[in-house]
């Protein structure tokens, strides 16, 4: 908790806003999609799909792959409370479907459906895409596809398997990939491999998004070493997320926004 206390109000200290960014492309993406305050119909269905899930009393067996919950002490958890406390919340995942418009990703890959609040987002985003979203554990994975179903989204294909079985297991040469959403591990040498098979998916508009890049000290040296890659031009640390750019025409820049 100590930690997570510092690495905020070292954020806060840090952070700036639109005035302080002199990158026309940031300055744009902050102006007309990360601030964008205009309501939008899609924000409807978000929060129809978040209810249902809150509405849930029904409980799951969770398998966790990743860094593990800093919620949970059990693998038993109700739908409800995952909702409620470990899910992409209403505010991110309106961001999400805004991040998703602006660029209109079409070929988009999620590491981490959990209970699909964020793969809605992707998915309304751009009904033209097509999202692929991988969860190692089924017990969700069933949840997040009863519950897709009944809203339709055919542009999502769900995947039960672990991140780096598929990753291994897929001709990466032949995939390219304009948005990946990473959620779901939150573990450094994990997290590092997953960016270094993937890069070569990337094309010069790609943008990667990284959940939780402050959840830990392991994560805030992970996101340091992503910055220094040789192929990342641009990145933007929002706290919670972190942004992740491979424009070769962009000199090399780091923000960190407050969103």
């Amino acid at each position: 908790m100590f930690f997570q206390i510092k690495s905020y109000l070292t954020f806060l200290w840090h952070s700036k806003n639109e005035h302080a960014v002199h990158s026309p492309f940031v300055f744009n993406l902050i102006t007309k999609c990360f601030y964008n305050k205009q309501s939008k119909p899609e924000y409807k269905l978000l929060k129809t799909y978040r209810n249902i899930l809150l509405q849930n009393r029904s409980t799951i067996d969770v398998s966790d792959f990743g860094a593990g919950s800093k919620v949970f002490k059990s693998t038993n958890r109700s739908v409800l409370k995952i909702a409620k406390t470990a899910g992409t919340s209403y505010k991110r995942a309106k961001l999400l479907f805004r991040i998703t418009n602006y660029f209109q990703s079409a070929k988009i890959l999620e590491l981490g459906t959990s209970l699909g609040l964020a793969t809605v987002a992707l998915s309304l985003g751009n009904k033209n895409a097509k999202i692929t979203s991988l969860e190692g554990c089924k017990n969700t994975m069933d949840v997040a596809k009863v519950n897709l179903d009944k809203i339709c989204y055919p542009n999502v294909e769900l995947i039960a398997t672990e991140f780096g079985d598929f990753i291994t297991e897929t001709n990466l040469n032949s995939k390219i990939f304009d948005l990946i959403y990473f959620d779901g591990n939150h573990q450094k040498q994990a997290t590092l491999d997953y960016f270094d098979q993937l890069i070569a998916t990337i094309t010069n508009d790609t943008v990667w998004i990284f959940d939780d890049i402050h959840w830990s000290a392991a994560m805030e040296e992970t996101w340091k070493i992503i910055q220094g890659h040789s192929k990342v031009t641009v990145t933007i640390d929002t706290y919670q997320w972190g942004f992740v750019f491979f424009r070769r025409e962009q000199p090399k820049e780091h923000f960190i926004l407050r969103v």
